[in-house]
């Protein structure tokens, strides 16, 4: 089997899946120490942030609150997970651990419904949909 080459994939995707995307890698360039992995992640941000630029100019009132909104659940989920590592790291599965393992899911779906928003607002072509039960 021959293996395809390419520099870059361009995917299709919701513009609120874009936006996550940089503001994950925003987090991540605030976060990561490693030269190597720094500079691969500012080189997706940069990428990222060029594809996003003209749709942010002509983006209508409330864009830039929804956007900030969404930048602060990706950092609550970052320290949830880095939180349920520890416990994961120290074999502790007690009551923090339970705490945290929902954090995580009930911040997705906050996660999810700033998306939704962002994408109806934004006039997405593609619209993310999640399908759970309800707790």
């Amino acid at each position: 089997m021959e293996t395809v080459l390419s520099q870059e994939v361009l995917v299709p995707t919701s513009i609120g899946e874009l936006i996550d995307k940089i503001t994950i890698l925003e987090l991540k360039a605030r976060f990561v120490s490693d030269s190597e992995k720094l500079n691969n992640i500012r080189l997706e941000l940069d990428a990222l942030s060029g594809i996003f630029s003209p749709i942010q100019a002509a983006a209508p009132e409330g864009t830039a609150e929804l956007i900030d909104q969404l930048r602060k659940v990706n950092e609550t989920l970052w320290v949830v997970e880095d939180d349920i590592r520890d416990r994961e790291r120290l074999k502790d599965f007690g009551e923090e651990f339970i705490r945290l393992a929902r954090a995580v899911y009930f911040t997705n779906d906050e996660r999810a419904a700033l998306k939704k928003k962002l994408n109806i607002m934004l006039g997405s072509k593609f619209i993310e949909e999640k399908s759970y039960k309800e707790f």
